[in-house]
């Protein structure tokens, strides 16, 4: 045991010199937001080895009918392809293969498989990567992914996209079901959804979200206010991410905002329709996506930050990452509830109507102090993305290890939190006797 307390990392030396990986990811790193998990984890892998992102393969149906929505989609999906293989400034390579947007017709499915399949073999080879830790987000990469060569395969549950709006439902359970059953880890980041499907994978691990907590924290170390939070009056009560009927409550927005007709309500973020119910209140500002890097200036000038999520499926089932990077921040922050969110009911405030959120906010903005900022900071401080890496990596190899397994590999020296698959009469006493361990430990 002696002899392993000198090993700083959870994956050995002899593993690490020849790693590489390859991300089907769920987004689009060319134009979506930076602080998705699997861009954050891809961040952390090309640490170690070459890295290969591909690009969302598309998962939901066309629909013509959106019009200039709908155009707007195919024009960037378009430049995204054209795009072709080309390193980000993160460190990993990004390619959008050409796929048909028909893969609920069997004709067009079957042709999609030898388009992706000799695209990805060209870009494999480009790259120089023969055999990968291979990491699925999106589940319509999952053919894909179980018939190229591989040392490892991860499944990244992130939300339940059979919920999502315009997908093939039958097609993405059947891709979960298949993932979940052939992956050597299964990663879950909503303690509802694993609870609810570990039993269904080979392996399963509750890893939560993490944040760029260094970023985040020293937000307000010298950083200029931006130009176009000036002129804003105070408070600011804030939100950052993608503001999209399908997760934010913008009917409910527009009431809080009626009640606080003396606060400013910012958005930052991209905006994926036309609000009329926002854009009619004088006290509301949408300023439109932006970079990753600039978010933290605009959360710092926020007052109060605020999650006013849909209650829906899809909401019972989500860890936003935003919820870290408000309390990085050490911003009071004013959700709707949902599951994730008790684990901080400490220091975050709750409210199910616009009367009770608009009172909440008030609230935050008397109790605010100091000692609260500090916290909030604390309650997140060791919850980073490198921490987080570096466990789901120990977890995946630790198999390897003749039994044993390295206690040192987190940062903090405390030992990971390992669930194994188990056979079915052991699992359910096994989960329910399990105790997640708060980030602060």
């Amino acid at each position: 045991m002696d002899g392993k307390k000198n090993n700083t990392s959870a994956v050995s030396k002899e593993t690490q010199s020849d790693l590489s990986f390859l991300c089907f990811g769920g987004l689009d790193w060319w134009y979506q937001h930076r602080s998705h998990i699997d861009f954050q984890l891809a961040r952390r892998f090309a640490q170690r080895g070459i890295t290969l992102y591909i690009n969302s393969i598309v998962m939901q149906k066309p629909k013509i009918q959106q019009g200039r929505k709908f155009l707007k989609k195919v024009v960037r999906k378009t430049k995204s392809i054209f795009t072709g293989l080309k390193m980000s400034d993160a460190g990993f390579w990004v390619y959008s293969p050409f796929s048909l947007p028909l893969h609920h017709r069997p004709w067009a499915k079957a042709l999609n498989e030898v388009l992706l399949k000799v695209q990805l073999k060209r870009v494999c080879r480009k790259v120089k990567i023969k055999e990968p830790v291979v990491m699925v987000v999106c589940p319509t990469a999952c053919d894909l992914a179980l018939q190229m060569p591989k040392k490892r395969l991860i499944y990244l549950r992130t939300d339940a996209y059979e919920l999502f709006p315009h997908v093939d439902v039958d097609l993405v359970q059947r891709c979960d079901r298949a993932l979940k059953e052939a992956s050597d880890l299964t990663l879950y980041v909503s303690e509802k959804l694993y609870r609810e499907e570990a039993d269904q994978c080979k392996r399963a691990l509750y890893l939560d979200h993490g944040v760029d907590y260094d970023m985040f924290a020293c937000s307000d170390n010298g950083h200029s206010i931006p130009a176009d939070m000036h002129a804003l009056k105070k408070p600011i009560i804030g939100f950052f991410g993608t503001l999209d009927k399908h997760t934010v409550d913008v009917e409910f927005v527009a009431q809080v905002a009626d009640r606080l007709s003396d606060m400013s309500f910012v958005f930052v973020g991209k905006v994926n329709d036309r609000y009329d119910c926002l854009l009619d209140r004088r006290n509301i500002w949408l300023l439109g996506q932006k970079a990753y890097e600039e978010v933290p200036s605009y959360g710092e000038c926020f007052d109060v930050a605020m999650m006013p999520w849909q209650q829906t499926n899809w909401i019972s089932v989500c860890n936003p990452v935003k919820l870290k990077e408000y309390l990085a921040l050490g911003k009071p922050v004013v959700s709707t509830p949902f599951p994730e969110l008790q684990k901080y009911h400490d220091v975050v405030y709750q409210a199910r109507t616009p009367e009770d959120f608009a009172e909440c906010i008030r609230t935050a903005l008397a109790e605010d102090n100091e000692d609260r900022i500090a916290a909030r900071r604390g309650k997140v401080m060791k919850a980073t993305w490198d921490r987080k890496a570096e466990w789901m990596l120990s977890e995946l190899y630790w198999s390897d290890r003749s039994g044993e397994r390295d206690e040192t590999a987190l940062s903090d020296g405390q030992p990971p939190i390992r669930i194994s698959s188990l056979p079915d009469k052991r699992r359910d006493t096994e989960m329910e006797s399990h105790l997640v361990r708060d980030d602060r430990e």
